[in-house]
């Protein structure tokens, strides 16, 4: 059994300003967020949960039609948000703007192709984020409000765009220290990185 997720990766340039972004929050107050290791941070198209080993094959097949088939869309990093709101935000996320119609319709792809495959999609709306961290259930209401103003007085991120990539299959492995992610298409994309799960 292995926990599943379809996800974009992201180059090492948006990468950065996603640290550097954390770190602008850091710096502002000791605010109580497990943080996601930037270089961890993917573009999630589905999360898949607990998946059987043997429907492994059939998920990386269906995953490369999609690819045979899909186009890049250009993308670019869009302002600070929060799940649910920034009054009491749970999950700290950067948008992401640009051509969403193909992002979303590489999405429709994948969903369409695990639906085959028996897995239920998600009902609630695809909106493309990246995640940065998770507030800790400890925070008290004060804390999440000094966040949530925190997040708000940010500034808009810097400029970066990049052409999405195709998506990819990953396995979640969860440790004490967060989880382990490691590709499930090929060699040269398998190396583990550590980091949150990013939803």
């Amino acid at each position: 059994m292995m926990r599943l997720f379809i996800a974009l990766r992201l180059p090492e340039a948006v990468t950065a300003e996603l640290a550097t972004i954390q770190q602008s929050l850091k710096r502002s107050a000791n605010h109580p967020v497990a943080w996601v290791a930037a270089a961890s941070v993917h573009l999630t198209l589905q999360f898949l949960g607990d998946v059987e080993d043997a429907h492994v094959p059939a998920l990386r097949a269906a995953l490369t039609a999609v690819r045979e088939v899909a186009t890049h869309s250009r993308l670019c990093l869009a302002p600070v948000g929060a799940f649910p709101s920034l009054r009491r935000p749970q999950v700290i996320w950067v948008g992401v703007s640009g051509d969403l119609a193909g992002l979303a319709q590489l999405h429709q792809a994948v969903v369409g192709a695990t639906k085959s495959l028996g897995f239920t999609p998600e009902t609630r709306p695809f909106q493309a984020h990246l995640t940065l961290g998770r507030i800790r259930r400890t925070a008290s209401s004060s804390q999440r409000a000094t966040l949530g103003e925190a997040i708000a007085a940010l500034p808009p991120p810097n400029l970066v765009a990049w052409v999405s990539s195709p998506p990819t299959l990953y396995q979640s492995i969860l440790t004490p220290g967060g989880a382990i992610y490691r590709a499930l298409e090929d060699e040269d994309h398998g190396r583990p990185s550590n980091g949150a799960e990013s939803r």
